[in-house]
């Protein structure tokens, strides 16, 4: 294995081969997207305790997916349990894997306290229960939490996008697969602002535009019924792309070879 350094323009080939590989077992990923947002959702009622589970096994389940599309390639059936096979290897890599949660849980954690104190959240609480008309600082406080946010989590990324599958399939130690992930990113940053760049208009700027429209069209209690599956089949198509990026900054003589 070792590291590749690609041209700008690949961010483009990614999400093309992204909707290759999502085409190669549609019903499979999405059915693994549901179920990732669902047990979300179901976590998150759970104070405290629900959230950290699920930012302690994110690597695990970022793990399980990338294995999933080395399975749609190779027209292997996907399962559900497919999200467990990180903590069915060895020992090891199990221990590793738990470690990397801990390492995402901790700085997710320390993102949003760092972004607390730039953010005034009180002032969104209308938002969330309706109580009050959203006003213009409301919305001023949207816009600083999207940009503070995108800008704080942006290492948490680099750190991350990578660590997880470094750990599994590379046997890497944590802090080995963390600094060889952030090191991939910023080699291939072009391609990655690209890549970003075509995820941000498939999942923000097209969902608002058919909102917009249906709005103007005075259709906007049917807007949901369009934006909900395209959102979703965007979500997953990017979740494919994953394995694309992986394939082109690591993978020497990957076994799966995308055609598209």
């Amino acid at each position: 294995m070792k590291l590749n350094s690609v041209a700008p323009k690949e961010g483009y080939t990614w999400i093309r081969q992204g909707i290759w590989l999502f085409k190669q077992n549609p019903l499979g990923f999405l059915m693994l997207i549901f179920m990732y947002v669902f047990v979300a959702q179901l976590a998150v009622l759970v104070p405290v305790i629900g959230v950290f589970a699920v930012l302690l096994l994110t690597p695990t389940l970022s793990v399980g997916f990338m294995t999933a599309c080395r399975q749609a390639i190779q027209k292997e059936r996907i399962r559900p349990t497919i999200y467990l096979v990180a903590l069915q290897s060895t020992p090891e890599i199990r221990k590793r894997m738990l470690q990397l949660g801990l390492v995402y849980a901790a700085l997710i954690i320390a993102l949003s306290f760092i972004l607390s104190m730039l953010v005034d959240f009180e002032l969104l609480i209308p938002l969330l229960t309706n109580d009050k008309a959203i006003t213009p600082e409301v919305v001023r406080q949207i816009y600083l939490i999207l940009f503070f946010g995108g800008l704080l989590y942006l290492p948490v990324a680099m750190l991350m996008w990578f660590s997880p599958v470094l750990v599994a399939w590379e046997d890497m130690p944590v802090g080995k697969a963390l600094f060889s992930s952030a090191i991939a990113c910023w080699t291939n940053r072009g391609a990655f602002f690209l890549y970003l760049a075509i995820c941000g208009a498939m999942l923000i700027a097209i969902p608002l535009a058919i909102g917009s429209i249906f709005n103007l069209l005075d259709l906007g209690q049917a807007a949901s019924f369009v934006i909900a599956p395209l959102s979703m089949a965007g979500l997953t198509v990017m979740h494919c792309s994953f394995f694309a990026t992986w394939k082109a900054c690591f993978a020497e003589k990957e076994s799966a070879t995308l055609i598209a």
